[in-house]
């Protein structure tokens, strides 16, 4: 008996007790996963990818850096980067303030506060964009006070700020809410009761254990503003050389038949993507070194 018994936790230890053999996962079952999952990354990832770029060099490098430096193009990469510069700050204010308020107080409207944050990823972009044009279109509730005073909303660059904000404010919220509840409020209370201020807690003691949970979020906020085309094109007029962001250029282009011009401009935000991807390992792969640093 006591044989059988070391013969066994030997088997445990080397990895060879296996449990019930009806559960064990075959191996032809772990390939054909596998096999499943690389041809639908490549099929539906990795082939529209290289297709971008392929049909954006397809004539050569001197047509694919004339499609990036014409006027309407240029045009809508300042216009691109102007929405972004604007959206992803305010963004950030927005989703450090939301997760302080939820996480470190209570308050009567707090799960409608989580819920209305929510909202862009539940309203499509086209009902946004049709919701700023009833506000502050010709014939919304504020268009005759504004054309009074000369202000232009809609179809204007802060139609399209607004646009912009609206479909990325959830971004920096979601990352801190859940990072900050898990982190509690023992390390804020204890600041408070040393005498600290409510700012002072927050730079020294708040802001060091999120920071790498809101420059994910941040990243993310910033892909999606640079990406937004739904929003953006019903406020935006399609105005070429004006209102056009890269996404809407890449669709005047493409429905003009300017193919090379089109996916020269459409590899722009390919670029992007890939730029994004590479920046959220970098922080994931900091974020674990910090945990493990902590931990041991």
């Amino acid at each position: 008996m006591a044989g059988s018994a070391a013969s066994l936790g030997r088997a445990r230890s080397a990895g060879h007790y296996q449990g019930n053999p009806a559960t064990a996962e075959k191996r032809w079952v772990r390939y054909t996963l596998l096999t499943l999952g690389l041809a639908f990354f490549a099929l539906f990832l990795l082939l529209p990818l290289a297709a971008v770029f392929t049909e954006a060099l397809r004539k050569g490098w001197d047509t694919y850096l004339a499609s990036l430096i014409e006027p309407d193009a240029v045009s809508a990469i300042k216009l691109t980067l102007i929405a972004a510069v604007i959206a992803v700050p305010l963004n950030v204010v927005f989703g450090v303030s939301a997760a302080w308020a939820i996480t470190k107080h209570d308050f009567r409207g707090k799960q409608l506060l989580i819920t209305l944050i929510d909202l862009p990823f539940s309203v499509s972009p086209v009902v946004a964009g049709l919701i700023y044009v009833l506000i502050f279109g010709a014939q919304g509730w504020f268009g005759p006070w504004l054309a009074e005073h000369d202000i232009k909303v809609i179809f204007a660059v802060p139609g399209i700020v607004l646009a912009t904000v609206f479909v990325t404010f959830p971004f920096v919220a979601r990352e801190l809410i859940p990072l900050m509840q898990a982190q509690g409020r023992d390390e804020e209370e204890a600041a408070t009761v040393l005498g600290a201020s409510g700012w002072r807690t927050f730079w020294h003691v708040t802001l060091p254990n999120i920071k790498w949970g809101l420059l994910y979020g941040v990243i993310l906020c910033n892909a999606r503003a640079f990406g937004e085309f739904g929003a953006v094109s019903v406020v935006s007029g399609h105005i070429r050389g004006q209102t056009n962001t890269l996404p809407l250029q890449v669709e005047i282009l493409y429905n003009e038949y300017q193919f090379a011009a089109a996916f020269a401009v459409a590899s722009l935000l390919a670029l992007l993507a890939l730029v994004t991807l590479g920046l959220k390992q970098f922080v994931e792969w900091q974020a674990s070194r910090n945990v493990i640093k902590e931990e041991a």
